[in-house]
């Protein structure tokens, strides 16, 4: 159980740092979010949207008074983001590293999600 406790919480914080204080630091910034969100040819918009989400999924991720459903729903919206980032990605860049990326996320947000349902029965 103490293994499951280490792995969950390293796996939470990795998808705290990348998915909440990245884009919370980074995400403001305009030229860095328009480059990244035009070339993949959504509206601006959308990068602001997609910063104020996924800073408070993070948020309820890592703070553990949260608990139960409403875990849940940042896990799936994570889920969501990262299969829509592969697939833009894909389409816009072809396959390669911007492809995978958010592919190996993905991966470290299931071992999150899978470690916390195992804690939490």
């Amino acid at each position: 159980m103490k293994n499951t406790k280490i792995i969950y919480w390293i796996t939470t914080s990795i998808i705290f740092l990348f998915e909440g204080v990245m884009p919370a630091v980074f995400g403001t910034s305009k030229t860095a979010m328009d480059d990244g969100i035009l070339h993949l040819q959504y509206p601006r918009y959308f990068g602001i949207l997609l910063v104020v989400f996924k800073v408070i999924g993070a948020l309820v991720l890592i703070i553990p008074a949260f608990k139960g459903r409403i875990k849940e729903w940042p896990y799936a919206g994570f889920t969501f983001v990262m299969i829509s980032a592969c697939v833009s990605h894909t389409v816009v860049d072809g396959f390669g590293g911007q492809s995978i990326a958010p592919l190996v996320g993905l991966a470290i947000l299931f071992t999150s999600y899978f470690t916390y349902h195992k804690i939490n029965g």
